[in-house]
């Protein structure tokens, strides 16, 4: 089924348990680069342990081919905000940010999400921004959450949970442009979820709604620029940028973070629906 105007795919609970099979792929690939990432380690060396991994699970690469875009993950360092390419020549070095981000596709259902990650030893400055990042990440999901849950919810709810939280966090640019995205039996679908805006606007959060949850802030201004590949976007003043995400899905008895091993339980509490079960003690 799907909502008029913007083409919303709404799920059935059903289909959003298909989802979080795919979720976990993605998790798993994404604890595994975790673990790899260290200097000396190319992009393109996380690449192959992304690619391995969602293979091993009987998924696929949401990434590779899309639009043409040559790898399983997008591995964006320093400056690079979101799309870099994995590439041999880019080795990790002492210092580094990371932002890897990874989809799979398993029995037609995505999922997609993405962790900043630091190379060694880094500036605490830098380790701060991705902590930034991640809790404003995770303030959109509670704001969808509650939002479905009072039958009153906007989806720019999530926008400005994710933008108060930056803005409570220090001084940082919200990237222009980007932001999540619905997803479902596509990787990007309707609606666009913007990192920034006023509440209570656009469609209301209702259950069926399964959507990436994705801010991108910067050490300093919020504009990017392409690279020449047609897919790397960098920060326009060369400042270091975070990228997080999480697929997400709403149910009539709560959220569901479908790329996250716990199901988001840890941070989201009795958020959580009860298809995702409570760990055992």
């Amino acid at each position: 089924m799907r909502r008029p105007q913007l083409d919303i795919q709404l799920k059935t609970p059903d289909q959003i348990e298909k989802m979080r099979a795919a979720g976990l792929v993605v998790a798993e690939a994404l604890r595994r680069m975790r673990e790899a990432v260290a200097p000396g380690v190319s992009t393109a060396d996380l690449d192959a342990v992304a690619e391995s991994t969602i293979r091993e699970a009987g998924a696929v690469p949401s990434f590779k081919g899309y639009h043409g875009f040559p790898a399983s993950i997008c591995s964006s360092v320093n400056e690079q905000v979101v799309h870099a390419i994995p590439a041999s020549e880019q080795v990790l070095r002492e210092g580094d940010l990371i932002s890897i981000d990874c989809g799979a596709v398993l029995n037609g259902w995505h999922g997609d999400a993405a962790i900043t990650v630091g190379v060694g030893e880094v500036d605490p400055a830098l380790l701060k921004m991705a902590t930034v990042a991640e809790d404003a990440m995770w303030a959109g999901i509670a704001a969808a959450a509650r939002g479905a849950a009072s039958g009153k919810g906007r989806l720019t709810d999530i926008s400005h949970a994710v933008e108060d939280a930056v803005r409570r966090g220090g001084r940082y640019g919200i990237v222009d442009g980007y932001g999540g995205h619905g997803i479902g039996t596509e990787m990007h679908q309707d609606p666009h979820v913007l990192n920034h805006g006023r509440p209570g606007k656009g469609p209301r959060l209702v259950p069926g709604m399964a959507l990436a949850i994705e801010p991108m802030i910067t050490m300093g201004s919020p504009r990017t620029v392409e690279l020449a590949d047609g897919w790397t976007v960098v920060t326009r003043d060369g400042s270091i940028a975070a990228h997080v995400e999480h697929t997400m899905a709403l149910l009539p008895d709560g959220v569901w973070v479908l790329t996250a091993e716990d199901g988001g339980r840890a941070r989201l509490g009795e958020l959580v629906t009860a298809r995702q079960p409570a760990p055992t003690p």
